[in-house]
């Protein structure tokens, strides 16, 4: 649908909702000018509603009195119920609304899945990618310097910075040399630890990830991380296109340098030797993000991203959701669309181990929404999670995998993760995503190497305003120049182009080196 013109104040999302959302900052005493849902009324009726006091643009308007105790619509969703009697045309925010005493209905609904029916609209595009021996395609081709452990990452860098543009400029099909450092490899159990193993899995997730032609891992050589023996867990060895070397066999930092820079080097010719060349769009994997989101956020950006998700999946490919906290709440719009009953089973069990570890560390679920995102419009994390959950389409979840494990299915799958956009990016891509979709509402500079981010404002006056980092304008939605499924089809075009080598505007500032997070768990020792 066209969400607005220029008469039209505010928007009710489904005809369920007893709530509207601004479109524009509103003053006390407006008549609110509402673009309803082009659907029939299922029941709320809303007679001429002037606005009580000044509202910002992206915050909730009550469209009718909601009792204390009544429940919040919006999405034709639960997000909230009233602390106190609310009156028509008041502000509906974190001061009159809380989370409902009662818990969403998450009942299990097997359906077929579809991912083994391609469409044929899209059977015949391609985009432009670098092949890999082991048959995977890449969307980048970089050389990347993994460290086993901190103590090693400052060397790592040093090794990185040596190849400048200039350095480069013989090789015009590498992207570049990056070092990813992080804070982990010692300190922490060396048995049964998640945070060990999520490390590790990390790793070895971007040793094999195919925007990399070549791989250098670097240790220090005591820590707990030991690189033989990951080496050995993930059936890696040595070779021309994956080295390895820790700082003490070297003999220290001068000789480490020395020995880094010549291995990359000799591995610079093999990486420009690969080329573009087109690839079916079942090689993409898409992680699908949002951070700094607003009241519009899963009105347009989310949803015009789940409209590009679903013609993705139709064409082959894989789209990837995850933040797990982000779907709580929301977790039956999922549970409602399981291919098989293993993954709704590995999906609850998740959330049940996401409640146990609130409560250990004496924290909510629902204190998700930050401050940003409340100044956004955004009040309970169902709200949030609600509209997050839109980023993902409306095909069947095929698949449940643990942080940074191997994605092995197709179409929608998702991956647990902390709500924390740079450390669940990074088992995304460690997962295998080679492109990463970002929609946000308040702003981000966000960029993830080796794997190209795009990012999505949720209005015109985020995207105006920050112009340089904006890759695409799903604000056009509430502009009325385009509807949703139109606005997918941009940013599906634009995926293939960004795959086949357009830069995204966080390339072009170079971000990307310092976002590596692996999710560290478990106590420092």
């Amino acid at each position: 649908m066209l969400m607005s013109s220029a008469s039209l104040n505010a928007i009710r999302v489904h005809p369920r909702d007893n709530i509207a959302v601004a479109v524009k900052n509103l003053s006390k005493g407006d008549a609110l000018a509402l673009q309803s849902a082009p659907a029939k009324n299922e029941g709320l009726s809303t007679s001429e509603v002037f606005v009580s006091e000044d509202i910002n643009s992206g915050h909730k308007i009550a469209l009718c009195d909601i009792k204390q105790g009544a429940y919040i619509l919006k999405f034709g969703q639960i997000i909230g119920e009233a602390k106190q009697h609310i009156c028509a045309g008041e502000h509906v925010h974190v001061h009159n609304i809380s989370m409902p005493v009662a818990q969403v209905d998450s009942d299990i609904r097997i359906v077929p899945s579809d991912s083994d029916k391609i469409s044929t609209e899209n059977n015949d595009r391609h985009f432009l990618g670098f092949h890999r021996s082991n048959g995977d395609v890449g969307t980048r081709n970089y050389i990347g310097i993994l460290t086993s452990v901190n103590c090693s990452a400052s060397v790592a860098k040093m090794i990185a910075a040596h190849f400048t543009d200039e350095r480069l400029k013989p090789y015009k099909n590498v992207d570049g040399v990056v070092a990813f450092t992080h804070r982990g490899g010692c300190g922490m159990a060396a048995k049964d630890s998640e945070g060990l193993e999520n490390l590790q899995r990390t790793l070895a997730g971007y040793a094999e990830h195919p925007n990399f032609s070549n791989i250098l891992m670097l240790g220090l050589g005591c820590e707990v991380n030991q690189i033989q023996p990951w080496m050995k867990k993930f059936n890696y060895k040595s070779s021309d296109t994956f080295k390895w070397m820790t700082i003490q066999d070297q003999g220290g930092t001068r000789a480490t340098l020395d020995r880094g820079i010549k291995a990359i080097e000799a591995m610079l010719e093999d990486a420009n030797s690969c080329v573009r060349k087109p690839a079916p769009l079942s090689h993409l994997t898409l992680a699908l993000q949002c951070g700094g989101s607003d009241g519009y956020s899963g009105i347009t950006a989310n949803p015009a991203l789940g409209a590009a998700s679903d013609l993705l999946v139709k064409a082959g490919a894989t789209v990837v959701l995850s933040e797990t906290p982000e779907i709580y709440g929301a977790e039956h719009l999922l549970l409602n669309r399981v291919s098989n009953k293993e993954t709704a089973d590995k999906l609850i069990a998740r959330l049940n181990w996401w409640k146990a570890h609130a409560v250990k560390h004496d924290i909510e679920l629902n204190n998700n929404p930050s401050p940003g995102n409340q100044k956004g419009g955004l009040t309970t994390i169902l709200e949030k999670s609600l509209g997050a959950v839109a980023k993902a389409g409306t095909t069947p979840l095929n698949g449940f995998y643990h942080y940074a494990e191997k994605i092995t299915n197709k179409g929608f799958v998702f991956m647990d993760a902390p709500g924390f956009d740079p450390c669940s990016v990074t088992g995304e891509i460690a997962s295998g995503a080679n492109l990463v979709c970002f929609t946000t509402g308040r702003g981000s500079v966000f960029g993830a190497k080796p794997a190209p981010s795009i990012k999505l404002a949720s209005n015109s006056t985020l995207f105006n305003n920050m112009q340089d980092d904006m890759d695409i304008n799903c604000g056009k939605i509430l502009d009325g120049e385009v509807d949703v499924q139109q606005m997918g089809e941009e940013i599906f075009n634009f995926i293939i182009d960004v795959a086949s080598g357009k830069p995204t505007k966080s390339e072009e500032w170079g971000f990307g080196d310092n976002e590596f997070i692996p999710w560290q768990l478990g106590a420092m020792l």
